[in-house]
Parts: C-alpha cells; sequence; structure tokens
C-alpha cells in the first residue's frame, strides 16, 4: 500500500482538530492530527498501543498522570488503556499517530 498524502482529506473534528487517516492496513493504522493554538486533546484511553511522532510545533503532554512539554522530532508510547491527553501550544501543532491494532472507530 502506498498513500499519497496529497490525496487524503482532512477530517474536521472541531474544537480545532483535524486528522487524516494516512495508511491504514491489517493491524496497523496512521494517522496525522493537527491541532490549532489552545486546542485541548483531553485525557483519556484507549485499548490500542499508540506511538506518537511531534512534526510541528509543541505540547504540553500526559500520561499516566505525568506531564512533559513535547516539541519537533519527540515521541511518545501510549500503552493499552493508559490515560493520556495535550494542549498544543503552538499554532499548527501537528502529530503522527501510530496506532495497533487499528482504530476502527477512526474508519466510521
Amino acid at each position: 500500500m502506498v498513500v499519497n498524502c496529497k490525496e487524503v482529506n482532512w477530517e474536521d473534528l472541531g474544537s480545532g482538530i483535524k486528522r487524516r487517516i494516512l495508511a491504514s492496513k491489517g493491524k496497523m493504522m496512521s494517522v496525522e492530527v493537527s491541532f490549532s493554538k489552545g486546542t485541548v486533546a483531553a485525557v483519556h484511553a484507549h485499548p490500542h498501543e499508540q506511538i506518537g511522532y511531534i512534526l510541528s510545533g509543541r505540547f504540553d503532554f500526559e500520561m499516566d498522570g505525568k506531564k512533559y512539554e513535547l516539541s519537533i522530532g519527540d515521541s511518545y508510547y501510549a500503552p493499552p488503556g493508559v490515560p493520556h491527553g495535550a494542549v498544543a501550544l503552538e499554532e499548527g501543532s501537528r502529530i503522527l499517530d501510530i496506532f495497533t491494532p487499528q482504530r476502527e472507530d477512526f474508519l466510521t
């Protein structure tokens, strides 16, 4: 599978968050998420493993009750069921998220 990101539409989730699914097959999924400055991705948990890579901007990131400041090039691993969330500190902050298994809820 090859995905040309220029051919993938952004989905506006409201409240300053947009996402686009870049690749989704088998048991894995990659998703690019864009945030407006000040946008809050509320602390949440899910049964998927997740790796995030900061593509641009900066975030106040929280995982399992601990807080971190993440910027371009930083990454994180969120195990299944572990609470995590973020606040975008700059306009156009973006994260590349990798999930396994796929987020079926993103595909509907």
